[in-house]
């Protein structure tokens, strides 16, 4: 299992919005899902992403979107900006749930968190442990007083020296936590 969490700071709280990117930028976190729980022809069973949402008019919620429930979501936007103006109006979709949270909230209950950020520990040589819970902002960042509570429960982990955009860093952690899988039986043989 692997948990993503995106703090979204302009995320609208409600379904009433004419596209994502007029939503306070909700096209970011419709981006993040796609790479957190897709690939090619098949979906991410074990993945659990979460955004809270601060923006206008009821922050913060959270938006939880568990893989192994999830059903009747393709990959297209017209789509995801669909079941989120449904279960931001109230209504339910199979696999997503949405509840008053905020982002302090949600960290106390987790463990093993990793906060993306350049300067951290190379994701490459860390040891990410059971079930790593990854948290990352939005297009703006993490604001400076939430990112040190989070370094409180967890710490540093960085993709590269460069700044990417969420939904490519939930890739390339998908992608080193593939090869990870992958290669583990292979290291073990050798050893």
């Amino acid at each position: 299992m692997r948990e993503f969490i995106l703090y979204s700071r302009t995320g609208r709280t409600d379904s009433r919005f004419q596209n994502l990117r007029e939503a306070g930028r909700l096209d970011v976190v419709y981006q993040s899902i796609l790479m957190a729980l897709f690939r090619s022809h098949a979906m991410r069973r074990d993945v659990v992403f979460h955004a809270i949402l601060s923006g206008p008019p009821a922050p913060p919620l959270e938006l939880v979107i568990d893989g192994e429930k999830l059903r009747d979501a393709r990959t297209d936007e017209r789509t995801w900006e669909d079941i989120l103006r449904k279960v931001l109006s109230g209504r339910e979709h199979p696999g997503i749930t949405i509840k008053k949270n905020s982002l302090q909230q949600l960290v106390k209950e987790k463990k093993n968190i990793f906060v993306l950020e350049e300067s951290g520990e190379s994701i490459r040589t860390i040891d990410l442990g059971e079930n790593p819970v990854f948290v990352l902002g939005d297009q703006v960042g993490l604001p400076k007083k939430d990112e040190e509570f989070v370094l409180r429960y967890g710490k540093k982990v960085s993709i590269g020296e460069k700044a990417y955009l969420a939904s490519a860093c939930i890739c390339i952690i998908n992608y080193i936590l593939d090869l990870r899988e992958c290669f583990s039986g292979e290291n073990e043989d050798t050893q």
